[in-house]
């Protein structure tokens, strides 16, 4: 089959690969037939390259046609169309009966102390071949995949896999008053879907923060959303605090991750990890890594005393400074994690169900096919030809 392999920072090529095949009697075998490029997977192409192997097959935002169950799942069969959550959990431990997907007790990598496995990405969450291919051998298939009807196109529901449990999450988390408001710092998919979950929750205020002009047009286009050009602001705090009764938002999401805008130092670390060894590189990333940390340090300075910072852009590093008198001072909440998938689906698929509510079918800027993966990284990256949301199609 045709898969899309990392071979080294920036390098990403489509090559034949061995079919998946079940291993377990809870595996199955999915024919791909969308597959998301995510804001993570540019991690991998960039920062977080000491922690792959060449040969690792990447993504984990998948949807596709059942073609193989092992004779332990009885949820799905062959024919059924279903979309596959990043993470592999089991549904029975403790974790998973608590809604903590991402912490599942069956599918923890602990040989590197992280939480449940994930498809397509790294070493540290177990190396499991990703779903930028034309099959997809799933695990934990008596759980994790969801089912969903026939007739709307692949884009309905394809973003269940990711990006909508993720930014309802970090809506959840930031857990706004009635009558509140929430800044979203990075309008990428997650940020722009976060503002629109936020408005469909009834959030009163909602106040969405970037630089790149494609994705403020987008945010700005859905009724009820503000946005700010972080470029036209000398002080984009100030700004803030002006507009949410001088003293900050009630909560703040921070939708960028370690790669955020504007922290030289962290970007110097970052490529100079990346010098290294990989040996020796991998070692130091997942014990000494850092961030890019002013995206953070925004969420921490505008948000009021007493409020809350969810955070759903991916962090891996393990020295990064926090300004932890500010926080104690002010009192701030902080709730973070990888999307708990399962947990969320009862709430977002009726909205995908009766109409597309959430601008799901219109939300993707590019279907390319996968044998133009590389270009569509590149793209992504230097977010060149209005590129926001990129779907790969086998």
């Amino acid at each position: 089959m045709k898969a899309v392999v990392w071979h080294g920072k920036r390098d990403v090529r489509v090559e034949d690969v061995p079919d998946p095949e079940l291993i377990k009697p809870t595996d199955a075998i999915v024919r791909i037939t969308s597959s998301g490029l995510c804001g993570s997977d540019l991690h991998l192409y960039e920062v977080l390259a000491p922690l792959m192997t060449p040969g690792d097959i990447l993504g984990h935002e998948p949807m596709g046609i059942v073609q193989e169950v092992g004779n332990g799942v009885t949820e799905i069969a062959p024919g059924d169309r279903v979309v596959v959550p990043f993470q592999i959990a089991c549904g029975t431990c403790f974790m998973c009966e608590h809604g903590l997907q991402t912490q599942c007790e069956t599918t923890q990598v602990k040989q590197h102390g992280t939480g449940a496995a994930l498809f397509g990405y790294t070493k540290l969450y177990g190396s499991v071949p990703g779903a930028q291919a034309e099959y997809l051998r799933v695990p934990q298939a008596q759980y994790g995949p969801i089912k969903v009807p026939e007739g709307p196109p692949d884009d309905r529901f394809l973003f269940l896999s990711d990006v909508l449990p993720t930014a309802w999450q970090a809506v959840e988390y930031a857990a706004v008053p009635k009558g509140g408001s929430l800044v979203v710092l990075g309008l990428g998919p997650i940020g722009e879907m976060a503002c629109r979950i936020a408005l469909q929750h009834g959030v009163e205020q909602v106040i969405g923060v970037d630089l790149v002009p494609e994705r403020l047009q987008r945010t700005q286009a859905r009724e009820g959303a503000e946005v700010l050009d972080l470029t036209e602001h000398e002080d984009i705090a100030e700004v803030i605090r002006g507009k949410t009764g001088g003293r900050g938002p009630d909560a703040v999401i921070d939708a960028v991750g370690m790669e955020a805008h504007g922290s030289v130092a962290g970007q110097l670390l970052q490529h100079m990890g990346s010098l290294l060894p990989r040996r020796i590189a991998g070692k130091v990333m997942s014990k000494a890594g850092v961030d890019r940390l002013s995206a953070l340090h925004l969420a921490f300075d505008i948000v009021r005393r007493g409020g809350t910072v969810s955070l759903s852009g991916v962090y891996g590093g393990m020295t990064d400074p926090l300004p932890m008198l500010s926080l104690f001072d002010k009192q701030v909440q902080l709730r973070m994690g990888q999307a708990n998938v399962r947990r969320w689906v009862p709430d977002i698929l009726p909205l995908l169900l009766a109409e597309d509510t959430l601008g799901v079918d219109e939300f993707a800027t590019h279907h390319l096919p996968l044998d133009q993966a590389p270009q569509a990284y590149e793209m992504f990256q230097k977010k060149t030809d209005g590129a926001v949301k990129i779907v790969l199609q086998p």
